[in-house]
């Protein structure tokens, strides 16, 4: 019995590798046959190095270079045209997956007893060992597709009319016949090829297994829910749901599926279901955001405003014996132009970035007074109106905001928390020398304080592990790879019924640890207490220089523009600029007109890498500048 795996890979070098191992490593004889193994991997453009791990690490993995991002259903089909169709089985599997050693086997085994399978699916679980419920899934029908993307589903999850859409009512640890497989572990029969072929590529992301496991029903064979294994889905679709992107492509892919598959009355009707439910995702994700982004603000404007005013009375009063003597504009004008300025600065030191920094709070408000006496003193005398009033109302301001932070962090609201590099407590389950080496790799990567704790793999029974997680308070669980066999992590995860515990794998041989949307290794120590181009602030420094160096340049481009050596791409460059398209400095995820390595003539392969490396690491708001200033004749 041949099986085919094809496993389609876009920038998720580590979580590849060990998908790698995993499907390598699995069990592959059955009761009655050999299984014969051959794995495929289409890369889709990735930068991590992911094509040169794979034939380094894995020679007898097939792969298929992409120099663009086809996405997953044409990737998937450029293996499928490949491989050579003898009637064995192929599965399609993500490269953020872990496989159990017996899944195989298990999986080829129930088809083989099954006849009328066309298609199988098993039971996922996260990177916390929760059931992920796109496990199984039901045919997406106007009513419940509106369930979904309305939300509503998540009221009655179990229900079978408004669960439907996740089969909700169906147990999860039970064999049955089920409508649509998820694309992360698809296994289905080679005549299911042949006879109805590969993934329809009108869908880029969303959308595509639920047309092939369709169509596999349509053509006369059965999807089946295979709970008897089980294997680890880091990421899962759960990480995709609040994003307002996802709801639209899904959306898109759905229209697709509906004029292939319903006609007339049903596709008007689904279409007017699903724009419903868009608008109504639409509002309660703009409300949310609303609460999340305006409500502190607010919040801090509201009481520093309070304060400035009170202020300004006392002073009144007590200085010019007079309740009226400033007059109205400075109270409804100066004054909330004045807290506007103060927490403008904040925000552009990362003020109200989480986790909370309070440092970036005085930083920012101490900038912001800075720029206030500066404008201050070059008013007329008539528009002065007291710099008492400014200091002690700036100092109000930034007391308040401190204090509000102080409050939020006491009631340990989420983001908020002061000390966000508090000291965790790992557990690393192992054998001595792998939970010592484990442990020395853990602190490299981790240089804050960690409390390390050790568990001899002998004794990692389930009650064991769960006493310990729970009396000692455990924050993550890390399991060596070299010491417990993946079914065995697996099955532990599964088991464990803990809340808040990341669990994380060490492979035996390797220098990372990887984990649910996270990876510790030598090419992500992106840390934060390094200023790099990933945090919040830098983002926003950098857009902000995108904006106003755009702005000059078009206000400048009467004098600039007969400079530039390439003037037809002046105003193109600049414009996709202003409007996000790219930045002035491009860096890996992002275009851009420049990169880094513009500021030396003809820098060797190695040397652009460094140099982008550092500037992503190190980034400065001034190394835009330079970089830019250098440059300014060829945009």
């Amino acid at each position: 019995m041949r099986l085919s795996v094809v496993i389609v890979n876009y920038n998720v070098k580590y979580f590849l590798k060990q998908c790698l191992a995993s499907v390598l490593n699995s069990q592959l004889t059955t009761s009655n046959s050999q299984i014969e193994l051959d794995v495929w991997v289409v890369d889709n453009d990735s930068v991590d190095g992911s094509v040169e791990m794979v034939c380094r690490d894995f020679p007898s993995v097939h792969i298929i270079e992409n120099h663009e991002n086809v996405g997953f259903a044409k990737a998937n089909n450029q293996a499928l045209s490949l491989i050579p169709h003898t009637s064995g089985l192929i599965l399609l599997l993500n490269p953020d997956t872990v496989v159990e050693k017996d899944t195989f086997v298990k999986c080829v085994d129930f088809m083989r007893d099954h006849p009328d399978c066309g298609g199988l699916c098993v039971k996922m679980v996260d990177g916390e060992g929760n059931f992920l419920k796109e496990s199984k899934r039901g045919f997406p029908s106007p009513e419940a597709s509106f369930y979904k993307i309305s939300g509503l589903i998540h009221l009655f999850p179990h229900s079978k009319r408004i669960g439907a859409y996740y089969m909700g009512h169906l147990p999860e640890d039970e064999v049955n016949e089920i409508e649509i497989m998820p694309g992360a572990f698809l296994m289905f029969r080679d005549e299911v090829y042949e006879k109805i072929g590969g993934l329809d590529e009108s869908y880029f992301m969303y959308g595509e297994d639920i047309d092939f496991s369709w169509r596999i029903r349509l053509a006369g064979w059965k999807n089946y829910y295979f709970p008897e294994t089980h294997i680890i889905h880091y990421k899962g679709e759960s990480t995709k749901k609040g994003s307002m992107n996802y709801v639209y492509t899904f959306y898109n892919a759905m229209a697709i599926f509906v004029k292939r598959y319903f006609s007339g009355g049903n596709a008007k009707l689904f279409s007017a279901l699903l724009h419903l439910a868009i608008w109504m995702r639409a509002t309660m994700a703009w409300m949310k955001r609303f609460v999340q982004r305006l409500a502190l603000p607010l919040l801090d404007f509201g009481v520093a405003y309070g304060g400035f005013v009170l202020l300004k009375q006392l002073w009144a009063s007590q200085w010019a014996n007079n309740i009226n003597y400033y007059p109205a504009e400075y109270t409804y004008l100066v004054i909330p132009l004045y807290i506007l300025i103060l927490m403008t600065a904040s925000w552009l030191q990362g003020g109200y970035d989480k986790p909370v920094r309070l440092m970036r709070i005085v930083k920012g408000m101490g900038l912001g007074l800075l720029l206030l006496l500066a404008f201050y003193s070059l008013l007329d005398e008539g528009q002065r109106y007291s710099r008492m009033l400014l200091l002690t109302g700036s100092l109000w301001t930034l007391s308040s905001t401190l204090l509000i932070r102080c409050l939020l962090s006491s009631l340990n609201i989420k983001g908020y928390t002061i000390h966000a590099h508090k000291s965790s407590k790992v557990l690393v389950v192992g054998s001595p020398e792998e939970t010592l080496r484990v442990s020395k790799l853990y602190k490299h990567f981790t240089p804050q304080n960690s409390q390390l704790l050790t568990l001899n793999s002998q004794l990692s029974t389930p009650c064991h592990l769960q006493d310990l997680i729970r009396i000692e308070h455990v924050d993550e669980v890390i399991f060596c790879g070299a010491d417990i066999e993946l079914q065995r992590i697996i099955e532990l995860m599964a088991s464990l019924k803990t809340s808040a515990v990341e669990y994380k794998i060490a492979p035996a041989e390797g220098d990372y640890i990887i984990g649910s949307d996270n990876i510790l290794s030598s090419d992500s120590l992106y840390l934060d207490n390094l200023n790099t181009i990933s945090t919040d602030t830098c983002r926003r420094n950098k857009r902000l220089f995108d904006i106003l160096s755009s702005l000059l340049l078009l206000l400048l481009s009467p004098i600039t523009f007969w400079f530039q050596r390439h003037k037809r791409s002046y105003f193109p460059h600049t414009l996709s600029v202003l409007v996000r398209r790219c930045s002035w400095v491009g860096y890996t995820g992002r275009k851009g007109i420049f990169t880094p390595s513009d500021l030396f003539d003809n820098p060797s392969p190695t040397v652009q890498e460094r140099l982008m490396l550092r500037y992503m690491r190190h980034y400065r708001t001034t190394s835009d500048i330079v970089i830019l200033f250098h440059n300014w004749r060829n945009i």
